[in-house]
């Protein structure tokens, strides 16, 4: 991986590395110059879903008014690795909307390029998000929200701990939460 690499997750089939300000300039230049600064391959259709560019010049702006310390609470960038006969693959991209509010929340958001879905790597991808999250003492509660249309965003939340909580009256959207167990929630 590149040198720019300042953190980086991994679960069993993916690596998730946090964009840095750099990261998420080349992609706004094109997918491609994104691909080698990671050193994985990119399908045509970068970027999925609801990641677009619209939400790449949202975490860019963030990153800007965050500095440094900004990279890791906003975009990570989802890879398959590869072996010596398949290169890795930029499949997605997930991450938070920001640092903890005061409530001690976070938010989070995951897509999955097309033909990479129904594989389980959006479990993945919103499981390692969340359980990141809470390795920071702020974080208390991770949330996600999902159009009530989205049946499999709502399976990958519920797959990773997450329990529908209301309806965003404003943008109809379904809120899920997951809260931080304590150790005395914990059975031995």
């Amino acid at each position: 991986m590149d040198k720019t690499v300042i953190g980086m997750l991994s679960t069993d089939n993916l690596d998730l590395i946090a964009a840095t300000l750099d990261h998420v300039m080349a992609e706004l230049e094109s997918p491609e110059y994104l691909a080698s600064l990671l050193n994985v391959r990119v399908e045509p259709g970068w970027p999925p879903g609801e990641y677009d560019r619209n939400a790449q010049e949202f975490f860019l702006d963030r990153l800007k008014e965050g500095g440094p310390d900004a990279a890791g609470w906003y975009t990570w960038y989802a890879v398959k690795r590869g072996n010596q006969s398949v290169p890795s693959t930029l499949i997605g991209a997930g991450g938070y909307f920001g640092p903890p509010s005061n409530q001690g929340a976070v938010e989070i958001g995951f897509s999955v390029m097309p033909s990479w879905q129904g594989h389980g790597y959006a479990t993945e991808i919103a499981g390692k998000l969340a359980e990141h999250a809470f390795t920071d003492i702020r974080v208390k509660k991770v949330i996600a929200h999902t159009a009530p249309e989205n049946m499999a965003s709502r399976k990958v939340l519920e797959k990773c701990g997450f329990f529908f909580v209301c309806i965003n009256e404003e943008t109809g959207h379904n809120r899920f939460e997951i809260l931080q167990r304590t150790d005395k929630d914990r059975t031995v």
